[in-house]
């Protein structure tokens, strides 16, 4: 039995079952239809689909049932109308700014995104004349004044990467609409299952599936989804002629990581709030990054705006970038590397990997500490990650 309209089910169900026409093998689990293109039943049937007056696969590129599978259960999940799957979340970013943008536009983007994103509209879409002007995440009067009359849309990711502070998506919606430009979201830390952009007032939301919704550290992958007239004018034309393609083997991998994805972003919640509970008792730590936390400047927010406050802890120590290598290279379990939102805890150092491109102005702007450690809290048992923290604290 096919159940076609999805949502009238609850998020835990559509990731389990959304998106699964079976095939005439009747089979239970999604396969992966490894294949590069279709076969048609005549030469006008091949005309149809190719001017897209008939539907249905023509090549793999931009038409995979895998890969649609996917597509069509992450939009449910974030209560979107449409989701198109992409190579990686960088390839979806620029799948965005290459489908709405040109020379002359205009961008304000957060000055709190993962550094490659910034070095994305500073380097890149600056050489084909668009402008970037970067703010500060929770300044809403900065993004209010930043605005122009050629701004396209705003862009953030909130939580932020890695200080973890919380942008108000409903007063950033407001301005951006008020201004006849998009709200883009990158949401990505926070999953569907502890935020909805789209309830929020968001045009756009944007994935890296190669962190929680993968959740084992298997695929790379990245997901845009939006309404049918931004997908079917601006995004999907840029897929299907730049070939930024998700795998099928990927997207099938990502569908498995989808069924429980509910569960385990509670427990990475949970352990993630433990962790950052008992680093503010730690005399060597100066200051402690978490929404969960009564001393988080966005506390409230956090608690109006998500169900849970996610899985990232990052931290500051008093002694800077040599205290925080000793604590790194002392650890035993944790792994030591820059990827994140994976069943195993990981660690790095945000100064000089994911933000070590920037220059030291722009990370002192973005308030990116030499001391500042980043953890991703996996699902192990949270005594064992303390214990494996210990010794580098002190």
């Amino acid at each position: 039995m096919t159940y076609t309209n999805w949502k009238d089910y609850s998020l835990e169900t559509q990731a389990i079952r959304a998106g699964h026409v079976r095939t005439p093998e009747d089979e239970h689990s999604i396969p992966i239809f490894a294949t590069s293109s279709y076969v048609f039943k005549s030469a006008e049937e091949a005309a149809l689909r190719f001017t897209g007056k008939k539907p249905g696969n023509i090549y793999s590129r931009f038409t995979n049932p895998t890969v649609n599978a996917f597509q069509e259960r992450l939009a449910f999940m974030e209560k979107g109308e449409r989701c198109l799957a992409f190579s990686s979340g960088m390839a979806a970013i620029m799948a965005v700014g290459m489908g709405l943008l040109k020379a002359g536009d205009h961008v304000v983007c957060s000055r709190s995104v993962f550094g490659n994103t910034v070095l994305v509209f500073q380097n890149y879409f600056a050489k084909f004349g668009v402008e970037t002007d970067f703010v500060d995440l929770i300044d809403t009067a900065a993004w209010e004044a930043a605005i122009k009359p050629n701004t396209r849309f705003l862009f953030l990711e909130t939580p932020s990467n890695p200080l973890i502070e919380i942008a108000n998506i409903q007063a950033l919606a407001n301005i951006a609409h008020a201004h006849n430009a998009l709200l883009v979201v990158d949401n990505c830390f926070c999953t569907p299952v502890l935020q909805k952009p789209f309830e929020l007032g968001a045009d756009i939301v944007i994935h890296s599936a190669t962190k929680y919704i993968d959740g084992q550290g298997r695929c790379v992958g990245g997901a845009v989804i939006a309404s049918d007239e931004i997908i079917e004018k601006y995004i999907y034309p840029y897929l299907r002629t730049g070939g930024a393609t998700m795998s099928p083997f990927n997207a099938w991998v990502f569908l498995s990581g989808l069924e429980t994805l509910a569960i385990r972003m509670k427990a990475h919640c949970d352990n993630a709030f433990e962790l950052a509970k008992w680093l503010e008792k730690q005399t060597n730590v100066a200051k402690v990054h978490y929404p969960g936390l009564t001393s988080h400047a966005q506390h409230e927010l956090a608690k109006r705006q998500q169900s849970h406050f996610g899985g990232i802890v990052s931290f500051e120590l008093e002694a800077g970038k040599d205290h925080a290598w000793k604590l790194i290279d002392s650890t035993n379990m944790i792994s030591i590397t820059a990827n994140l939102g994976d069943v195993k805890t990981t660690i790095t150092h945000p100064a000089t990997t994911t933000h070590g491109r920037l220059t030291p102005e722009a990370r002192e702007k973005a308030g990116i500490k030499d001391g500042l450690v980043r953890i991703s809290v996996g699902l192990e048992a949270i005594e064992d990650i303390k214990n494996d923290l210990s010794e580098g604290l002190i």
